[in-house]
């Protein structure tokens, strides 16, 4: 039996076995047609066929992809939950906080002077309004350093020794004795300066040694020196925000509080001496230079 070829573009196709088989198949030979028909329809599936199984590998990539993706969220999503509990419970604990200092807050004893001292001390501080502020809240007098110091120093200025004589004078009358007194020296956050830095080394000294300066003044007017206390914060009690680099006037000051004295709790004192007569221990006690 003769074998035909039959040449595509580019292809020879042996086509004897081919025939054998369709023969067995049909009742005659196929046409050219008709097979290269059937031969490009089984190319065309092939084709569908390689496409789909690539289509297929590239679902299934993109389901491992997505199945990875989900994992990757599933973990995310963990730690923002994770995150939010430890949020929650900071948030808890600060209001717990906050609820403790408010309770320590509401039991603060409140310092309420007697009506005679409270308006001794506001007729002061009326009388000096540019040097002295009065709270009535606090039983407070604030002296403002820039009036009452020069800078950098510890000296008391003339102007505001008088004040303070004066305010001696209130402090040692009548219901006003039965007081202690705090003083607290302030200062804003400037550096200080290579010249004033030789007596006070710091803004914490220079606040201390103001708060020493007022004493030995109210001291040498008639105070009773064991009912002052000193006290320096330097910069670290600004009652407003500092100006940086340009220093804050309403942070420079001393205080002074009025409070109720706790000196009976480590025995008696007797009541003071007149005021015409001298202290006792006046004339043993080491006079106290307020520039050291």
């Amino acid at each position: 039996m003769n074998i035909t070829r039959i040449t595509k573009p580019g292809r020879a196709v042996a086509l004897g076995a081919l025939l054998v088989g369709f023969a067995g198949l049909s009742t005659g030979c196929v046409s050219q047609q008709e097979f290269d028909k059937l031969y490009d329809t089984n190319q065309s599936l092939r084709s569908q066929n390689q496409e789909l199984t690539n289509l297929l590998g590239s679902s299934e990539s993109t389901n491992s992809q997505l199945q990875g993706s989900a994992g990757d969220a599933q973990g995310v999503i963990g730690s923002l939950r994770s995150e939010n509990k430890t949020l929650r419970d900071a948030l808890a604990g600060s209001q717990v906080s906050f609820a403790n200092l408010e309770d320590r807050m509401n039991s603060l004893q409140i310092v309420h002077l007697d009506a005679a001292t409270d308006q001794a001390l506001s007729d002061l501080a009326a009388q000096f309004p540019d040097m002295i502020i009065y709270d009535a809240d606090k039983g407070m007098l604030r002296f403002v350093s820039d009036m009452t110091f020069g800078s950098g120093s510890d000296s008391v200025q003339a102007s505001a020794g008088a004040s303070l004589t004066q305010l001696a004078g209130v402090l040692n009358s009548g219901s006003a004795g039965k007081y202690d007194i705090r003083i607290v020296g302030h200062t804003d956050d400037q550096k200080i300066s290579s010249g004033t830095q030789k007596r006070h080394p710091t803004n914490m000294h220079l606040s201390a040694h103001r708060a020493i300066a007022v004493r030995a003044a109210l001291g040498k007017a008639g105070i009773d020196w064991d009912r002052m206390s000193v006290t320096g914060w330097g910069e670290n009690r600004p009652l407003v925000a500092n100006n940086k680099g340009k220093g804050t006037k309403a942070n420079r000051r001393v205080e002074i509080y009025l409070v109720p004295s706790t000196r009976s709790e480590v025995g008696a004192v007797p009541e003071a001496a007149p005021m015409s007569e001298p202290a006792p221990a006046a004339t043993t006690r080491p006079k106290i230079d307020p520039t050291k």
